[in-house]
């Protein structure tokens, strides 16, 4: 996903805003195919604990990612409020289908490129190359994650292991 393609020729880009950890995050409206309540999971073993375990999603079998971990998050017990995201993105040259563990699903919103800015360099305490930009938005800043960036360098899996994002 380049960070150009989200937003359209107006300079606006509809997303679907969800929270980790108390911080606002918004992915693509497009990417979206489900909003599920969680649902077991099965671990993975030997797979990096970004994408640690997969789950059936309508007979597939989907890996499971946890963006808290590639911002360097503590992993969370799962809530009355969390859910899965389910997105349909583009790893390599394949549309893959991937879960993500969210705290709280809270709106699909429209953000205004005007209002974006790239992440500063220095004093954010989240690798700025995971983030395509933060938006103003109803007085707080929303994170839209690079996922592309974040797939890539995490299905590279620590210590050599295999990718497992693939369906």
């Amino acid at each position: 996903m380049n960070r150009e393609t989200v937003w359209n020729a107006e300079g606006e880009a509809e997303v679907l805003t969800f929270n980790l950890q108390g911080e606002v995050f918004a992915l693509q409206a497009g990417l979206v195919r489900e909003i599920m309540d969680m649902t077991p999971e099965t671990a993975v073993p030997g797979a990096p604990p970004f994408v640690s375990s997969v789950i059936n999603f309508r007979g597939k079998v989907i890996p499971l990612a946890d963006l808290r971990l590639a911002f360097d998050m503590k992993a969370a017990d799962s809530t009355i409020d969390s859910r899965i995201v389910v997105i349909e993105l583009h790893i390599g040259d394949e549309p893959t289908l991937v879960g993500l563990v969210t705290d709280r699903v809270n709106e699909v919103t429209t953000l205004a490129r005007g209002d974006s800015e790239a992440p500063p360099s220095v004093g954010m305490r989240w690798r700025p190359d995971y983030i395509q930009c933060l938006v103003r938005h109803g007085g707080d800043f929303v994170v839209l994650p690079d996922l592309a960036a974040i797939f890539a360098s995490q299905s590279g899996a620590p210590h050599g292991a295999p990718s497992s994002l693939h369906s």
